[in-house]
């Protein structure tokens, strides 16, 4: 295998792990190495390493099996895409573990309920318990000894070394109890105890205890399984989106291929109904574009040629001929699948703190359980009441609920933001969220709509609004330029199909010219209109001044050697930015509009949608001086913006929002990206983002007052260990269903 770059990263699966001190000595070991960082998330069960020049991905994989541990790079996409690309398990993987679990359960229901039932214990049925439990105790909690057993060999412990350890140690004192004391005895009867007070010594067996422990554990791991697919469900159902096979042209005709092998240049058919196989361009054709699987609008976009296309959309009107411009891992679909993984893949502060704390647990769990068993017998106590505290303690103290906190709360609030068209990047995004108390909005493309479109019709006396828009429209209608495409566009809009254009002219910087139903019609600069002696009357000039002055773009219009009307051209607020203002507000933040434009333009957009501050005619590099001076002032500060200028401030800012309508700069230097252009998506993603660290800091809660909690009662000897195995179990299905709350949350307002 061939060295790699400096500073090249590379994802490798982690197989082996149980509970989150495996993760830990993972991460330890790699971390170890010179020139190695890496982050081991045990939900995920992958690792993310960065490494420099001279160590190969061999050194990493051969680290990491030193540990006791399974490692290998994700396999390549398969052309189905139906195997297992977001690395999580999948349900063949569960069966083992089910087969497991339902033996245990055939098998300890029978043991448990004799133990615990005196009625029930018939001469000779310690014997049958105990030909019950074996299997139970060997075969179905093989996968604990084993890993204890591995982790015994590198001179570690981890949770499984607990449960291994109460397991058999009730078994042997069962077995020593059986062969070697009273418990075998013809009619010996056993009574149950909530807490544990039995006095007869070695006549005493634990039988329902191993077989209980492995039964409510393998039940905790199984559910855990299953609920750590469905909170990855999300990232799957984002990677499946994509098309399987596209109709290629190849010199004219249509050739179907598997959609992994188009190529950059490649033409491609798109049928109504279909979906778009990549990003790429449209060629020929005009139709209406569903992407609300992608991005979450509900509303098809009308696209036609010249048009940009994303993969995964679906095509819902005509047949489209797209030229592909990115192919594979380049594509929209693969860029926001990796945001939401390597998001998953991180770690939040406060779980570093929990990984810390469950590295060194099992080792001081053991010592605890030790000092138990000595203490009982030092005070004269019956040795099964000594032994019973003592597992109790081993059982109690997993500190699985702590390695789940975080990563699964992680896979599913970053999930369903995909789902919403909300990518968060990491999980120190979270933290940001949270303390948040200013929220900076670029104006143009982030509050406005960043295109210019016809806002107003100004005629002179006798004039018509259907004549002025039907003319000027036409004649705009063969210029590119975008305010004369934002008038044809306008006309269109209002009127239908215009009439065709004859002598078309452009004149450089003053505007266009030419004949449209036998009428010479120029549309332009005032000073165009009056070279042909076409002055606008009074009232239409002040008129025209009025709307300049406010920001907008006036263009005047005249035929027939009469000035007719001016047309006022200018960037619209977004119909949504009013009400996410409102929405932003109501988080707790306070907005601030930042923009180039002069300040009477910024007043009256801030006054339409509801803004009090604003920062007006700020040259581009002056927006993160902007920034710094808030944060001068002690604020935390958020920063939504489109534009290549908006990136370096969104880098400054403590929290940065980029509308994913905007330029891939941007994006990039963002901590939020937001796939639709909507603003009221910030307002979601924020909620989001606290949401999510919300449930994370309520499971660390959980699962750290639940050890604290429970130690202390199976040290004393008032917890039976079968009830602490199953309230062990209980506590990891908790953190899981906990965090899977996050698949239910709803944005502020259905989007249209």
């Amino acid at each position: 295998m061939t060295t790699p770059e400096a500073g090249q990263s590379v994802e490798l699966i982690i197989g082996g792990m149980t509970c989150a001190s495996c993760a830990a000595r993972v991460e330890k070991k790699l971390n170890r190495m010179d020139g190695v960082t890496a982050t081991v998330n045990y939900a995920t069960e992958k690792a993310k390493v960065t490494y420099a020049e001279g160590i190969s991905t061999d050194d990493l994989v051969a680290t990491v099996e030193a540990t006791g541990y399974t490692a290998a790079l994700p396999a390549p996409p398969a052309g189905d895409r139906g195997g297992d690309e977001a690395g999580h398990v999948v349900p063949d993987e569960l069966k083992p573990l089910r087969q497991r679990l339902v033996t245990s359960i055939v098998l300890a229901v029978p043991v448990i309920a004799l133990g615990m039932i005196p009625a029930l214990q018939f001469d000779f049925w310690q014997w049958a318990s105990l030909t019950l439990a074996a299997p139970v105790v060997t075969w179905a909690a093989w996968p604990f000894h084993k890993a204890a057993w591995t982790n015994l060999r590198h001179g570690a412990a981890t949770m499984d070394t607990l449960i291994s350890l109460g397991v058999v140690s009730s078994f042997l004192w069962s077995l020593y109890a059986l062969f070697l004391g009273g418990a075998g005895e013809p009619g010996m009867k056993m009574p149950f105890t909530l807490i544990p007070s039995r006095g007869g010594g070695t006549e005493e067996i634990y039988l329902e205890v191993a077989a209980g422990v492995t039964t409510f554990i393998l039940a905790g791991r199984y559910f855990e399984a299953r609920a750590k697919r469905r909170s990855g469900a999300a990232l799957r159902a984002l990677l499946e989106l994509g098309a399987k096979d596209v109709a290629v042209l190849r010199n004219g005709t249509e050739v179907r291929i598997p959609a992994d092998q188009l190529s950059v240049g490649d033409e491609f058919v798109v049928r109504p109904g279909e979906k778009i196989a990549t990003d790429g361009v449209i060629v020929t054709g005009s139709s209406a574009v569903d992407a609300s699987m992608l991005t979450g609008e509900s509303v098809p976009v009308e696209v036609g040629a010249g048009d940009p296309v994303v993969g995964a959309t679906v095509n819902a009107g005509g047949r489209l001929v797209v030229r592909a411009t990115r192919v594979g891992g380049d594509t929209q679909l693969a860029q926001m699948a990796r945001l939401v993984e390597d998001a998953q893949n991180g770690k939040a502060e406060v779980q570093r703190l929990a990984d810390r704390i469950s590295g060194i647990f099992v080792p001081i769990v053991i010592g605890l359980a030790l000092g138990t068993l000595g203490f009982w017998l030092g005070n004269g106590s019956a040795v099964e009441v000594a032994f019973t505290a003592a597992v109790a303690v081993l059982i109690i103290a997993c500190p699985c609920a702590l390695g789940l906190a975080t990563p699964t709360a992680l896979m599913v609030g970053t999930g369903r933001g995909a789902q919403l068209g909300i990518l968060i990047k990491g999980p120190e995004v979270l933290e940001s969220t949270r303390r948040v108390d200013t929220v900076v909005l670029d104006k143009t493309g982030t509050v406005t709509t960043g295109r210019m479109d016809l806002v107003d019709v100004l005629l002179a006396e006798g004039e018509q609004r259907a004549d002025v828009l039907r003319l000027a429209g036409a004649l705009e209608h063969s210029s590119e330029h975008p305010i004369a495409q934002a008038i044809a566009r306008g006309a269109t809009d209002e009127l239908g199909k215009l009439p065709p254009v004859e002598d078309f002219g452009n004149v450089e910087g003053l505007g266009v010219q030419g004949i449209v139903e036998g009428h010479a019609v120029l549309v332009g600069r005032t000073k165009l209109l009056e070279e042909w002696s076409q002055y606008l009357p009074d009232e239409l000039a002040h008129a025209k001044e009025r709307a300049e002055t406010e920001g907008s773009t006036a263009v005047a219009v005249g035929w027939d050697g009469k000035a007719r009307a001016v047309l006022v051209v200018a960037d619209t607020v977004k119909p949504s930015s009013a009400e996410a203002i409102q929405q932003l507000r109501g988080l707790g933040l306070r907005p601030v509009l930042l923009t180039g434009d002069n300040e009477a333009v910024a007043r009256k957009v801030a006054a339409e949608v509801g803004i009090d501050e604003v920062i007006a005619e700020v040259l581009p590099a002056g927006k993160v001086d902007a920034v710094k001076e808030l944060q001068a002032e002690g604020r935390v500060v958020a920063m939504v913006g489109d534009g290549v200028n908006d990136a370096a401030a969104l880098a400054q800012a403590d929290l940065g929002l980029s509308m994913g309508t905007g330029t891939d700069v941007a994006i990039e230097a963002s901590d939020l990206t937001l796939v639709r252009g909507d603003l009221r998506s910030a307002a979601d993603a924020i909620r989001l983002a606290r949401r999510t660290l919300g449930t994370i800091k309520g499971n660390l809660f959980w699962a750290f007052a639940y050890n604290v909690a429970a130690l202390p009662l199976a040290a004393a000897g008032l917890l039976n260990p079968m009830l602490a195995g199953a309230a062990m179990a209980f506590s990891s299905i908790f953190v899981v269903s906990n965090s899977l709350r996050l698949r239910r949350f709803r944005p502020l307002t259905q989007q249209p």
